[in-house]
């Protein structure tokens, strides 16, 4: 399952979602609007805004399932403005050992931010604002 929403993340909801007998491991891994980022380590964020465009389930093939025995897996990540320490992606996968749930989660958030087109607007408290989007450049 992989969604969009405007709306807070119920990442317990999502964990339960991806539980099952069949699965000795679950991870969750939670992406928060942080304070301070390296490329700007003196001044602090304000909020920070996301938008994609196009539809991410249609945007997106993850082939997870073909290196790992994933059981069940979910992302969410949110879209539009969010405060310091909102969820602003969340990612739970089951495997039936950890070292698989560990790896195939790591993969499943570094493939989703390398190859989908969600937007950061980083929103200082210097009033700057700047459109981050890994190896991209905003058009």
């Amino acid at each position: 399952m992989i969604q969009l929403t405007n709306d807070p993340i119920d990442f317990t909801a999502l964990t339960e979602q991806v539980r099952s007998n069949a699965a000795g491991a679950v991870v969750l891994f939670l992406g928060t609007v942080r304070e301070f980022t390296h490329a700007r380590i003196e001044t602090q964020a304000a909020s920070l805004a996301e938008e994609t465009p196009g539809d991410m389930k249609l945007a997106v093939k993850l082939f997870a399932r073909a290196r790992w025995p994933i059981v069940k897996a979910a992302i969410v990540h949110r879209l539009g403005t969010m405060e310091l320490g909102d969820i602003s992606v969340a990612v739970a996968v089951s495997t039936p050992h950890r070292d698989q749930a560990f790896e195939a989660g790591r993969w499943l958030i570094d493939t989703l931010k390398e190859v989908v087109p969600i937007w950061k607007q980083e929103n200082w408290d210097d009033g700057t604002k700047e459109w981050i989007h890994p190896g991209l450049k905003k058009p």
